[in-house]
C-alpha cells in the first residue's frame, strides 16, 4: 500500500505483484485481438514471399526466349527497329506506357497491311469484322496477356520499370510475356538490371546500342523574354497554372500558341499537336508539360524550360519539389529536332538565365543505373490474406501484406497509397473482396474530387445490383454539357471525361453491370470536341477567370471594416508591386500575377495573400502593427519613424 499525495488530496494506491507467467496469457489474448495475424504469421509470410517472381509465369518459363535490348536516347531509332521486327513476325504484341503510343502502333501496323487489334484499359478494337482476334495487338502495358503465345513482343520505355506506382507492369511484361523474341526499348541505364533479371530466368540479353539521329545543341543564352520566341519553339512547364500564365502572355503579344498537358483527352492532345505541326497553320508556338516527353510526334526546333523544378512522388508516397532528373531532362530535350520533323537539328535552353547553368549541369550528368524493378500484390494473394484475416479491411490487408512481404535486392514493392485511398473511400460499401480490389485498381487521379465521388457512386450502385445505365450516367454528369466559359469549367469538363474513361474501364471488367459502353464512348467523343473548343479559346477562358477572381477579391475586401479597406488595399498594392518588380526577370506583368492567384472566398484576404506569396508573414506582422497604431492614433496611419511617433525629430520617412 502507498499513500500518494496529489492536488485533490491523498489517495491509496494498491499495487499487486504477479509473476510474468500469470500475466502472459492475458497479454497474448489482447495482442491477438489487436494483431490478428499473430495466429497465422507463418502462412502470411509464405503468401507474401515475393523473392522469386520469375516462377509466377510458367508459360514464359516453358520456352527459351530470345531477349534483345534496343538501347539509346530519344530519337535514335531504337523503337523503329523493334517495330520492324514486330511487323515482320507471324504474331506479335506491342506494350507501351500510353494510350497514344498504343494507338500509333495500332494505326502503323494496319496501314502496313498487318492486321492489328487495340487493347487499352478503356477500349477494345478488333479489326476483323467478324470479331476474331488479329495476329498482332497493340496495348497499354498493364493490359498485356502473359498467357497468349506470340512470336515477337515489344516492351517500350523499359526504364519505367523503376516507376514507384506503375513499375510492376514492366516487371510483369518482362518476366511473363510468352514470346519467342522479346524486344526491349529504352534507356541504357536499364541494361544491367534487365541482364540480371534475365540471368535469374536463364536467358541471355543481346544489347544493340543506338545513337541519336539528329544533333541537339544546348544554347549558351536563355530566352529571358517571350518577345524572343521563334517559330518551332516549345515552352515546357511543370504545372497547369504555369501553362495558363505563359499561354496568356504569349497570346497577349498577338502570337497564337498550342497547349498540351497531361489531363487533356488524347483526342485534344492530337488535335493541338496537329495544329502546331501544320506548316499552313499560323500557330507556331507550343506550351506544354512533360506530357510531350513520349507519345506525340512534334516538329519542335527549340525546347525552352520555363522552370527546372518539378513536383514528384517518392517511393514512400511523399510529395517532393526538386529539380528534374537527368533522365527527364534528356527525355524532354530530345523532342527537339526530330528525324521525322521539318527541323533536323534541335536546340535546348531555359526561360531564365539562372536556370541555364543548372540545366547544363543536369544534362552533363550520367544517368544513374536502374537498380530495382517494381512488384505489386495480386488479387489472388490478397484473397489468400483475407482467408486468414477475415475481419481485416482491404486497406489493412494491403498494409499487412507490404509490411510482411519479402523481396530480394532486385525488386521493390510499388507504392500502394492510391490503392489504399480508394479502399478506404469505398470500405463502407458492401462488395465482395475481388470486386472491391478491382474498383481500387481503377486508374483515377485522387486529386479530382468529382472523379472520386463518381467512383463512390459507381460502387454504391454496383453494390445494390443496379446496372449503371447510360441515362443514369447522364444524370450524374449533367449531360449534355456546353463549351466552358472559364478555366474552372474547362477543368470540370476534363474531370467528366475522366469519369467516362472510368465507366469504360469498369465496363470491360463488369460487362453485365456497365451496359452502355458504346453509348458512353459516343458522348465521350462529343465531350472531346467540346474540350477542344475550350482549349482553342484558352486565353479567353483565362481572362474570364481573372475577371471572376477580381470580382471575388472585391467582395472579400468589402468584408473588411470600412475604415480599413482603403489603407489595407493600398498597403497590399505596394507590397504586390514590390513582388512584381522582383519578378520582372520572369516576364510577369501585374495582371499576370493576378491571373495566377486562386479564388478561395472562404479564406481571409490576408491569409490568401500570404499563401499566394504577395505578403510574407513579416510583412503581415508589420501591417498589423501599423493597423494597431492606426487605431491608437484615431484612424490616422503613422507617417514617420518610431522616433517620430515618440515625439522626437526624425526624417519623416513613410513606412
Amino acid at each position: 500500500f502507498f499513500l500518494v499525495s496529489t492536488d485533490t488530496g491523498i489517495h491509496v494506491l494498491v499495487l499487486t505483484f504477479c509473476h510474468v507467467d500469470d500475466l502472459f496469457p492475458f497479454f497474448l489474448r489482447h495482442a491477438k485481438q489487436i494483431f490478428p495475424m499473430l495466429d497465422c504469421m507463418d502462412d502470411l509470410r509464405k503468401i507474401s514471399d515475393l523473392r522469386l517472381p520469375p516462377n509466377w509465369y510458367p508459360e514464359a518459363r516453358a520456352i527459351q526466349r530470345k531477349i534483345v535490348f534496343h538501347a539509346g536516347p530519344t530519337n535514335s531509332g531504337k523503337t523503329h527497329h523493334a517495330i520492324q521486327r514486330y511487323l515482320a513476325a507471324k504474331s506479335g504484341i506491342y506494350c507501351g506506357p500510353l494510350k497514344l503510343l498504343a494507338h500509333e502502333i495500332f494505326q502503323k501496323s494496319n496501314n502496313a497491311s498487318v492486321p492489328c487489334d487495340l487493347v487499352t484499359g478503356e477500349e477494345r478494337v478488333l479489326v476483323d469484322p467478324e470479331g476474331k482476334q488479329a495476329t498482332h495487338v497493340a496495348c497499354t502495358i498493364e493490359m498485356c496477356s502473359v498467357t497468349t503465345p506470340y512470336e515477337v513482343a515489344v516492351i517500350d520505355e523499359i526504364q519505367m520499370i523503376k516507376d514507384p506506382a506503375r513499375g510492376w507492369a514492366w516487371t510483369r511484361a518482362l518476366l511473363g510475356l510468352s514470346a519467342e523474341e522479346v524486344h526491349i526499348c529504352g534507356e541504357a541505364a536499364a541494361i544491367d538490371l534487365v541482364t540480371e533479371l534475365m540471368y535469374s530466368t536463364g536467358e541471355e540479353v543481346e544489347v544493340r546500342n543506338y545513337k541519336r539521329l539528329t544533333p541537339i545543341t544546348v544554347l549558351d543564352y536563355a530566352l529571358e523574354s517571350l518577345d524572343n520566341l521563334r517559330p518551332g519553339d516549345c515552352i515546357v512547364c511543370f504545372s497547369k497554372n504555369d501553362i495558363y500564365s505563359v499561354s496568356r502572355q504569349i497570346e497577349a503579344r498577338g502570337i497564337e500558341c498550342a497547349v498540351i498537358y497531361g489531363s487533356l483527352p488524347p483526342g485534344t492532345k492530337l488535335t493541338q499537336a496537329k495544329k502546331f505541326n501544320d506548316p499552313d497553320d499560323p500557330c507556331k508556338i507550343l506550351v506544354a508539360t512533360d506530357a510531350i516527353g513520349m507519345g506525340l510526334n512534334l516538329s519542335i526546333k527549340r525546347i525552352i524550360f520555363n522552370s527546372l523544378i518539378k513536383p514528384s512522388i517518392n517511393e514512400k508516397g511523399e510529395k517532393e519539389m526538386d529539380a528534374i532528373t537527368t533522365s527527364q531532362a534528356l527525355q524532354i530535350s530530345g523532342r527537339a529536332g526530330r528525324f521525322s520533323s521539318v527541323f533536323k537539328e534541335g536546340e535546348v535552353t531555359t526561360m531564365h538565365r539562372d536556370d541555364l547553368v543548372l540545366l547544363k549541369e543536369i544534362l552533363n550528368r550520367s544517368v544513374p543505373p536502374i537498380e530495382t524493378a517494381g512488384l505489386h500484390p495480386t488479387a489472388e494473394q490478397i484473397e489468400m490474406f483475407a482467408y486468414h484475416l477475415p475481419d481485416a479491411t482491404l486497406s489493412n490487408l494491403m498494409d499487412i501484406f507490404v509490411s510482411l512481404s519479402q523481396v530480394d535486392g532486385l525488386y521493390f514493392v510499388c507504392n500502394v497509397d492510391d490503392f489504399k485511398f480508394l479502399a478506404d473511400m469505398i470500405q463502407h460499401i458492401p462488395l465482395n473482396l475481388r470486386v472491391r480490389y478491382v474498383f481500387c485498381t481503377a486508374p483515377i487521379n485522387k486529386k479530382q474530387p468529382f472523379v472520386c465521388t463518381s467512383l463512390l457512386k459507381f460502387a454504391r450502385q454496383f453494390s445494390r445490383n443496379e446496372p449503371l445505365t447510360f441515362d443514369w450516367l447522364c444524370r450524374h454528369t449533367n449531360w449534355p454539357l456546353v463549351p466552358p466559359k472559364n478555366i474552372k469549367d474547362l477543368v470540370h469538363l476534363e474531370a467528366v471525361h475522366d469519369v467516362f474513361d472510368l465507366y469504360l474501364w469498369l465496363s470491360y471488367r463488369f460487362m453485365d453491370m456497365f451496359l452502355d459502353a458504346s453509348l458512353v464512348r459516343d458522348i465521350q467523343k462529343e465531350l472531346d470536341n467540346i474540350i477542344q473548343i475550350g482549349v482553342r479559346n484558352i486565353t479567353r477562358l483565362i481572362r474570364a477567370s481573372e475577371r471572376t477572381e477580381v470580382k471575388d477579391r472585391m467582395l472579400n475586401l468589402e468584408d473588411l471594416p470600412a475604415a480599413n479597406q482603403e489603407q489595407f488595399s493600398s498597403a497590399t498594392k505596394v507590397l504586390g508591386q514590390k513582388r512584381i518588380r522582383g519578378s520582372k526577370a520572369l516576364g510577369y506583368k501585374p495582371a499576370e500575377v493576378q491571373s495566377n492567384m486562386k479564388s478561395h472566398r472562404q479564406e481571409s484576404l490576408a491569409a490568401r495573400l500570404v499563401r499566394e506569396g504577395l505578403l510574407s508573414q513579416e510583412m503581415l506582422k508589420q501591417l498589423e502593427k501599423e493597423w494597431q497604431v492606426h487605431h491608437n492614433n484615431n484612424g490616422n496611419f503613422p507617417t514617420g519613424t518610431k522616433d517620430d511617433q515618440n515625439g522626437s525629430k526624425g526624417t519623416g520617412n513613410k513606412k
